[in-house]
C-alpha cells in the first residue's frame, strides 16, 4: 500500500475535540487503503507555556535542558492521538522523535536533520499499524534529546516521507493552503493554487507561517511534492513543487515578521568580533551583510533566540562597545520570481511605504525577493501596502 505522511500543527490539536476530529481524518485516511504516518505539533501553546515555566527557574536555561524540557509538548500529542485512534478501532502507536530513527547535528534548540532511521516505523507499518510520530525533535549523534526549532514539525514530516518513499505529505493547519499575505492582516489575500519550492521557501523565510522553511528545503532536495490543505476539511489548497504552470514572473506573496534585532558593526574587527561570537553559541541569523571597507550588519530573529538578554550582554562584553544594537524592528517582503532583480522594484517598495509615512530602516533584495525593515509596530500596515501594490490578484 501506498504511504501518506501527514502533519497537524498545534492548532489542529489544540483540545480534545479538535484532537478526535484529526483521529477520525487519520482514520478515514487509513480506511482508504493507504499506509498513514502522522506528525503532530505540541498541543495549542504548550511550547510557548513550557518555555514560560523554565523563565520562572532561571533567566538563561542552559539549551540542552531547554530541548529536554520543550519535546514533552509533542510526546503529550502523540500519546494522546494514539488513544484516540485505538479508542475508534484504528491500531496506532507512537514514536518520540528518537524512536522513529530522525538522527540531528548537536546545536540544541536550532539542530538540522542529519540521517532518517525509519525501521520501527516501517515495521509498525507492515503490522497495519497507524504510525504517531512526535514533530520537532529527534537525536543527536551523542544520543541528547534535540529540537529543530520553531515549526520542526513540518521537517519532520518531510523527512519522514522522504525515508519512507510516501506517495504524499499533507501539511495541515488552520488555513486551507498559502495565501498571498496573511489573510487576518491582509483581508483581501487569496489563496494559491500552486507555489514552486523556491517562492514557498522565501515566504516561509521571510515569515509566512503554513510551511518552514527548512522543510522546503528538504522537501525540494528529495523532490517531495508538498500539499498544504485545512485541518477542519476545508476545500482548497496548495500544492509546493518543483515549477508550476503559473505563466510568467512576478510577485506571488508578501509576508511580514516581527521581533527583529539589527546589530551595526562600523569596522571589520568589530564585525569579525560579531560574527565569531554568534558562531561560538549556533545563533542563527536571517541576513548577513558587508562591504569592501570592513563594515557589516547582521540581521537576527528573536524566534529561535530563547534568552536574548544574556546574548545582548555577552556581544557587548565580547565584541565591544562600538557594536550598534537596534530590537523592535521587523521585516515586509515581496516575494516572486525576479521580482527583486531590478532596483527599480525596490524603489517602488520604498516610495509606496514612504507616501504612507512609513521610515524604512534598511532594505535589499534578491532575485526572489525584495525586502524593507521597519519598525515593528507598521508591519500590518506596510504588509497591506506592498500587498496591494505588487501582487493584485494572483491565481486562486
Amino acid at each position: 500500500m501506498g504511504i501518506v505522511v501527514q502533519k497537524y500543527g498545534g492548532s489542529s490539536v489544540a483540545d480534545p475535540k479538535r484532537m478526535g476530529e484529526v483521529a477520525d481524518r487519520v482514520a478515514q485516511t487509513r480506511a482508504s487503503g493507504k499506509d498513514v504516518v502522522v506528525v503532530v505539533s505540541a498541543m495549542g501553546d504548550t511550547t510557548d507555556d513550557l518555555l514560560a515555566l523554565s523563565r520562572t527557574v532561571t533567566d538563561s536555561p542552559p539549551r540542552r535542558e531547554l530541548d529536554m524540557l520543550l519535546s514533552a509538548g509533542e510526546r503529550i500529542s502523540m500519546a494522546l492521538l494514539s488513544m484516540a485512534l485505538n479508542a475508534r478501532n484504528v491500531a496506532a502507536v507512537s514514536f518520540t522523535g528518537s524512536q522513529s530513527g530522525i538522527i540531528t547535528n548537536d546545536a540544541h534548540t536550532n539542530a538540522r536533520i542529519l540521517e532518517v532511521r525509519p525501521y520501527r516505523v516501517q515495521d509498525e507499518l507492515s503490522r497495519g499499524k497507524v504510525v504517531i510520530v512526535a514533530g520537532y525533535q529527534g537525536v543527536s549523534y551523542k544520543k541528547d534529546v534535540t529540537t529543530l526549532g520553531r515549526g520542526g514539525s513540518d521537517t519532520t514530516a518531510v523527512a519522514l516521507a522522504a525515508a519512507l518513499g510516501a506517495e504524499a505529505c499533507e501539511i495541515y493547519s488552520d488555513v486551507a493552503g498559502v495565501y498571498s499575505a496573511d489573510p487576518r492582516v491582509v483581508p483581501d489575500a487569496v489563496r494559491l493554487a500552486e507555489l514552486s519550492y523556491d517562492e514557498m521557501q522565501e515566504l516561509a523565510r521571510c515569515g509566512a507561517r503554513v510551511l518552514n522553511a527548512q522543510a522546503v528545503e528538504f522537501a525540494r532536495d528529495r523532490d517531495i511534492v508538498l500539499y498544504a490543505r485545512a485541518a477542519s476539511g476545508e476545500t482548497g489548497e496548495t500544492v509546493i513543487r518543483r515549477s508550476t504552470s503559473r505563466p510568467g514572473a512576478g510577485a506571488v506573496g508578501v509576508a511580514g515578521e516581527t521581533g527583529l534585532v539589527l546589530l551595526q558593526a562600523p569596522d571589520g574587527l568589530t564585525f569579525s568580533r560579531l560574527i565569531a561570537a554568534l558562531v561560538a553559541r549556533d545563533i542563527p541569523t536571517k541576513e548577513t551583510l558587508t562591504n569592501s571597507s570592513g563594515e557589516g550588519a547582521v540581521l537576527l530573529s528573536l524566534e529561535n533566540v530563547h534568552d536574548f538578554a544574556a546574548l545582548e550582554r555577552a556581544l557587548r562584553q565580547e565584541v565591544g562597545d562600538r557594536l550598534s544594537l537596534r530590537a523592535g524592528l521587523g521585516a515586509v517582503s515581496v516575494v516572486g520570481t525576479s521580482v527583486g532583480a531590478s532596483p527599480r522594484a525596490l524603489g517602488r517598495a520604498l516610495a509606496v511605504l514612504s507616501a504612507a509615512g512609513l521610515a524604512a530602516v534598511a532594505a535589499s533584495a534578491t532575485g526572489a525577493r525584495l525586502s524593507v525593515l521597519v519598525e515593528g509596530d507598521v508591519i500590518a500596515e506596510a504588509t497591506r501596502l506592498l500587498h496591494a501594490a505588487f501582487v493584485g490578484a494572483p491565481q486562486t
